[in-house]
Formats: structure tokens, sequence, C-alpha cells
């Protein structure tokens, strides 16, 4: 079983956006000294609890830090973008890192109505995705260059109607949430001609409490508007019943706790979803607990 990382640039309480940036790049680095098959960064924009929203910047950054692990976007989000530009910007990447680049695209609109006129966000998904993926392939009309002698990889971040547009484009699948539930779109995917899918999940070897910052910077965007920077795990901060829900249900759908239980766990959600690989999207206050986190993850399931 192949497994990866994708980091998000977690901001933290009382550091600079750019802590959380160098961070990504500096765990890019042991991720490649620890096995995993790809490190992928993400894309957010105006968000307090992110640190980049560039994710081709981030990317070159993390393949001139490393050598052997394969470097992607999860994702890059196609409404915000020119596909040609796109095609573009991987292309030159692909260049400077012969076969270590990945390119997973995803549809969502910006965070908030400010963010998407900012963007010039639109909502053409599928149209973009074929444009793209014929800039990439080399059968679009003009030619994106650099010409490259083989095509950057291409994954689709997807839902429901996004896993339909990617099975029958022939393309592989990122899903996590409660589409890993859904066991009729995975086989309807399939059915349709999607050749591999990449399972995303929140995991955390360790302590349970590492969890919590996460759970509670998503309780608080759901009820403020705004999703946070990382704060110490606090187990006794006062919640809204609203606040309290949102953080039960996030610690569910996080796989965390001593090694041999992670590895169970994530043995049956292969087992549920017939996932080719897993991408591990974990994210704590403590840096120090992340990268043993990291390390500990990277001898599951082999």
């Amino acid at each position: 079983m192949r497994l990866s990382l994708l980091d998000r640039t977690r901001t933290r309480v009382g550091e600079p956006d750019s802590a959380a940036v160098r961070g990504t790049v500096e765990r890019a680095r042991r991720a490649e000294e620890l096995g995993f098959h790809r490190f992928w960064v993400a894309e957010h924009h105006a968000v307090p609890g992110i640190g980049s929203g560039a994710p081709t910047v981030l990317m070159a950054a993390v393949a001139a830090a490393t050598s052997r692990i394969r470097v992607g976007s999860g994702g890059v989000m196609l409404p915000n973008h020119r596909p040609l530009v796109v095609a573009e910007q991987v292309g030159v990447l692909a260049a400077l890192h012969p076969g270590r680049i990945d390119l997973g695209v995803g549809r969502s609109l910006g965070f908030a109505p400010p963010v998407r006129r900012a963007l010039q966000a639109r909502d053409s998904f599928s149209e973009d995705l074929e444009e793209l993926r014929a800039y990439l392939d080399g059968t679009a009309p003009i030619t994106a260059r650099p010409q490259l002698d083989e095509p950057v990889p291409l994954f689709v971040l997807a839902t429901g109607k996004g896993l339909a547009v990617a099975g029958e484009l022939g393309l592989p699948v990122v899903v996590g949430g409660p589409v890993l539930d859904d066991a009729g779109a995975l086989a309807d995917y399939r059915a349709r001609g999607g050749p591999s899918v990449i399972v995303s999940v929140d995991v955390l070897v360790g302590d349970p409490v590492l969890a919590l910052p996460e759970a509670w910077a998503l309780a608080a965007a759901r009820t403020t508007g705004e999703f946070p920077p990382l704060e110490p795990p606090d187990p006794d901060r006062p919640l809204t019943d609203r606040q309290r829900t949102t953080v039960e249900n996030a610690l569910a759908r996080t796989i965390v706790g001593e090694a041999d239980s992670v590895r169970a766990q994530l043995a049956d959600l292969v087992a549920r979803t017939g996932a080719d690989e897993l991408l591990l999207t974990s994210s704590t206050w403590d840096r120090a607990a992340l990268a043993r986190s990291d390390a500990a993850l990277s001898t599951l399931l082999r």
C-alpha cells in the first residue's frame, strides 16, 4: 500500500504565515527520508489558518528541497485558473524535476464571496478539466510549453458529481469525507472506467488529544465563518452545542491513537473502499508530535 502526505500549510497562533510555509518544505524533506510516495500541497485563499494559496509555487520549493519523492497539488482549484496557465506551470516543474510532478485538481470555489470576486472564479469544471487534459497530453489546438516527453499525471479531487466526470474521462481520483461511505458512488466510478482511487483521510499516531486543534478550527469556521490558525489543544474549552457537535463529528472522522489501532483502522478503510493508495492529511498544533506521527505512519501497511 502506497502512503502519501497532504500538507495544507496550517498556520499556528503566535507564528507568522511564513513559518507555516517553511514548515511545509521541512516536512517534505522528512517525508522523503521516511519513504512516503508523494507529498502534496493545497490551495486556499485568504484563509487565516492556511499559509499558502499558490500550490504550484510551493510545489516548486518542495521539489527543489527534495530529490526523489513525488510532488503534487491536492489540489489546484480549476475555477480560479485558466487551464493553459496551469498546464504551463506544471510543465515547467516537470521539466525541472522529470518523473516527480503530479497535478491534482478540484472544483472548489473561494471560501467567501469577496474571495470568489477577487479570484474571478467561474464554475465550468468539466469543460476546464477536459481542456487542461488536452494541454497535458498534447491534443489541444495549441501546445503548452515546455513540451514534455511524458504528460504530467492528472488526478481529480472528487465528490459524487466529480467521480462521474473523472470516471468518464478515465482519470484517477482522490476521495475523502462522506464519499468514503458511499460504496455505490465508488462502484459507479469504476464501472465508468475509473482507473484508481486514492483515499484521503485525517490520521495521527499518538495521544488522541492531538486531533483537537484541527477539530476546534473546523468548529470555529462553521460558527464564525473564518477558518483559524491552530491553537494548543484544550479539552476544557467552552463550546456551544453546535461547536461541540462539529468537534465530535470531526474527531469521529479522524483516525488517531496508538500505531496498532491506527494500522487496523487503515486496513479496514482500504478493505471498504478498495483504495489503491492512502493520502494522509494529518495536522496538529505540536510540530514535534506531528513529526513523530509521520515517522510512525511511514511504517504502517508495509
